[in-house]
């Protein structure tokens, strides 16, 4: 990545996707965000080149206000991940992990396998002269198996990604623990129980979990809604919100743990403002929310990096990048200890959420009974219903164990969609609603 002032392109400047002599140069580029936005009240031209690829393995076949700060963090590399690895090596990969899959178990009756990568270059170009370029990797690969067993299928699933080049995703280790997991996931469903329904104690596992938190709070802390007073949040700067622990994050500056950023990381925003830590509730009080350039400036408060927009057809507005829950004190196996009749949801599917009041129907594609402290059988059809703002207060427990998820959310607002991180430690939730099948 690179967030820098450039007056020329060169052969391999990543921003020849940009410009050519014969359209668009940079001075051209200057010139026009000058006169668009002399009397605007903010605004920039927004640049952007992107390419796209993605190998699909299905059933053994292939389908196919002032200027922002600068800064010169570098959290991704400027190489392009669709270049490196040769278009035999993907296919190749896809088969590959096809076919350890089939070997693993008898019952396997169906495997998907999905690899996808981008490589945009974006540049900001505002009237007063700022200007900022960021080129942007990302891949992800994607394990759906099905099992079947006396005429009952199940299946499971596991993906993986993130800002960073395909080699950790062609790493046998990592493809095949998307394999392990994906198939352990579909076992677990395969002999599963109706899924018993009533108010529970709820113990959340860590990680991908957290999409709960994304959907069913996240969304109500962004600045647009906050300005209009339509959010539970609205107007309560200052007041506990949340139980006492609990501190939640918005951080687009992570880096990965094998190089590169998370999934929902950038260097700069799309409005060119640096990416940061933004504390938006801390020890259960709320402390602020997130803001893109507008809103930031309505609002009276500095913008915090959060700024997003689909593609250059989109226009900015506050999103989320990595959110996530800090760890606590706790060790998760003593939170389970002090469960004697509750729900363990491992992983979530889809779900409903009303990003204003943050009430959620989310439904559990892992989950277990809890009795006496003990996990129990494996349940299949549970549901998660509640609403964001009233979870928060019902936290009793905060685990130790505090993990981003592997690299593969999707946030979409507004009819636009952006790749996004979620994260928390594991959760002890009183009193929460379970929609079951029993």
């Amino acid at each position: 990545m690179r967030a820098y002032i450039m007056r020329m392109t060169s052969p391999t400047d990543p921003r020849r996707f940009l410009y050519r002599a014969d359209a668009l140069d940079p001075d051209l580029a200057q010139k026009l965000a000058r006169e668009a936005l002399a009397k605007a009240d903010d605004g920039e031209l927004y640049l952007q080149y992107r390419a796209t690829e993605s190998f699909g393995f299905d059933d053994a076949k292939q389908a196919p206000a002032g200027p922002p700060p600068r800064t010169n963090r570098h959290l991704y590399d400027e190489a392009n991940p669709l270049d490196l690895v040769p278009f035999a090596k993907k296919v190749e990969l896809c088969q590959k992990i096809d076919a350890a899959a089939r070997a693993r178990d008898p019952r396997i009756v169906q495997v998907s396998v999905a690899l996808a990568g981008s490589w945009s270059v974006v540049e900001i170009v505002r009237a007063d002269g700022f200007l900022a370029t960021d080129i942007r990797p990302l891949v992800r690969l994607n394990v759906s198996i099905v099992v079947e067993e006396n005429g009952r299928r199940e299946s499971g699933y596991f993906g993986l990604g993130g800002r960073y080049m395909y080699d950790h995703l062609f790493e046998e280790a990592q493809w095949n623990r998307a394999i392990d997991e994906a198939l352990n996931q579909a076992l677990v469903n395969l002999r599963a129980v109706d899924a018993p329904a009533g108010e529970f104690t709820v113990l959340l596992g860590p990680g991908w979990p957290g999409v709960l938190l994304h959907e069913a709070v996240g969304h109500g802390l962004e600045g647009d809604f906050n300005r209009k007073g339509t959010s539970a949040f609205s107007g309560r700067i200052g007041e506990r919100v949340a139980a006492a622990g609990v501190t939640v994050v918005d951080d687009g500056a992570m880096e990965s743990p094998v190089g590169g950023g998370r999934r929902g990381s950038l260097s700069i925003d799309d409005e060119g403002t640096p990416t940061g830590e933004t504390v938006l509730i801390e020890d259960g009080i709320l402390k602020g929310y997130m803001q893109d350039r507008l809103n930031a400036r309505l609002m009276g408060v500095e913008p915090t990096g959060n700024g997003r927009r689909e593609s250059f057809a989109h226009a900015p507005m506050p999103r989320m990048t990595n959110t996530f829950m800090r760890g606590g004190n706790d060790d998760p196996a003593e939170l389970l200890s002090r469960v004697k009749n509750g729900i363990f949801a491992k992983s979530f599917g889809g779900g409903q959420v009303d990003i204003v009041s943050g009430k959620f129907v989310f439904s559990c594609t892992e989950a277990y009974k809890i009795e006496n402290g003990k996990i129990g059988d494996s349940i299949k059809g549970a549901t998660l219903i509640g609403d964001g703002p009233s979870v928060l207060t019902k936290v009793s427990g905060i685990g130790n164990d505090m993990a981003i998820d592997e690299g593969i959310g999707i946030c979409g607002k507004g009819g636009q969609s952006v790749p996004a991180g979620v994260g928390q430690p594991t959760l002890l939730v009183n009193g929460l609603t379970v929609g079951g099948t029993a």
